[in-house]
């Protein structure tokens, strides 16, 4: 997944932009903004899990979860369908800044037709590329967030979400999980959510 320059300013204006995320993460003693640290993730991921993957799913996963932290859970009725108009929300949010970002490093509007599309998870089960960012995302919570997720929550509601993520997620990327290192808990809790 070699850098050309475009691509390069493209990722260097995307962690800018998630830099001034005021949500920090610690990981080893020292404190990152939290969406930074995510599209980092997101990115090693992809490059592990699919080296080959275009230009526009780097862009995409790079940009994931960019600027976030702007519109808060909260803004939105704490109940599930509040949920999914943020996440709705949140996703256009992305893609709009995406575009802006896109268009300053000087992309073709095909090209960033195809990082909104993404990010706007559209046709997931059907679109090979949609799929591919899903199964990437959903690998990064496993390896870095679901513990976190696991310690507020009671077993029975993590082995739900882990079936919810289990049945977007292809199998490839649901073979990968088993080379993920978690605690014994978790792996529990893995094995629950399969077997159901």
């Amino acid at each position: 997944m070699p850098l050309n320059e475009k691509l390069e300013k493209a990722f260097t204006t995307f962690d800018a932009y998630n830099a001034n995320d005021p949500h920090a993460e610690i990981v080893d003693g020292q404190s990152y903004p939290k969406e930074l640290l995510y599209a980092e993730r997101m990115t090693a991921r992809l490059k592990s899990f699919a080296p080959d993957a275009a230009e526009h799913l780097q862009l995409a996963a790079r940009a994931q979860h960019i600027g976030r932290w702007e519109i808060p859970r909260s803004s939105y009725p704490m109940d599930k369908k509040g949920y999914l108009q943020w996440r709705n929300a949140e996703k256009a949010h992305h893609a709009e800044i995406a575009q802006q970002v896109l268009n300053s490093c000087r992309y073709d509007q095909e090209l960033i037709d195809k990082v909104k599309f993404l990010l706007l998870k559209k046709e997931l089960f059907t679109n090979a590329d949609t799929q591919l960012l899903e199964d990437v995302v959903c690998l990064v919570f496993v390896e870095f967030y679901l513990d976190e997720f696991a310690a507020k929550h009671p077993d029975d509601k993590v082995v739900d979400i882990l079936r919810k993520t289990l049945k977007k997620m292809s199998k490839r990327a649901i073979d990968e999980v088993a080379f993920i290192p978690v605690s014994d808990k978790i792996k529990s809790l893995i094995q629950h959510a399969v077997a159901s």
